[in-house]
């Protein structure tokens, strides 16, 4: 499991012109899942995702977590994270899960976050979405199961 962490002052999604998800401050998610991942990854994943110290405290540090200053997560799948892009000039995806696997790792990942208390957004999976955000910072992180 691959995701793509960036800290957000405010993000959206939309499909078809119609906002499907929204977050004020906290974390925008671009979320890749491929064959070998399971539940276990999506809860390793969402574990380091919500405690990460990217926050800055008082004294300008980079020391709180998703978690202490109670942001929100706009999460959208993302089979891309996966293109292999090694050779020719077209990515190729056999690294990323097929849609029904992909789509159950990413609802537990979605899961694990919401039961940490956190108000987790969606995109809808597999659709043509748009996103927009500003990224606070900026500051962007690559967080892997493996």
């Amino acid at each position: 499991m691959r995701v793509v962490l960036q800290r957000a002052k405010r993000a959206e999604v939309r499909v078809d012109g119609d906002v499907v998800g929204k977050i004020d401050r906290g974390l925008m998610l671009l979320v890749g899942v491929t064959h070998e991942d399971s539940t276990e990854d999506a809860a390793y994943v969402a574990e380091k995702v919500a405690n990460l110290r990217i926050f800055e405290d008082e004294q300008d540090k980079m020391n709180l977590s998703l978690l202490d200053v109670k942001g929100q997560i706009l999460s959208v799948s993302q089979f891309t994270l996966y293109g292999d892009c090694r050779k020719g000039r077209r990515p190729n995806f056999m690294d990323a899960a097929r849609p029904d696997h992909a789509e159950t790792i990413y609802e537990a990942f979605n899961e694990e976050l919401r039961g940490k208390g956190i108000t987790v957004e969606t995109g809808r999976f597999g659709a043509m979405m748009d996103v927009d955000f500003v990224n606070d910072g900026p500051v962007t992180l690559i967080v892997e199961s493996k």
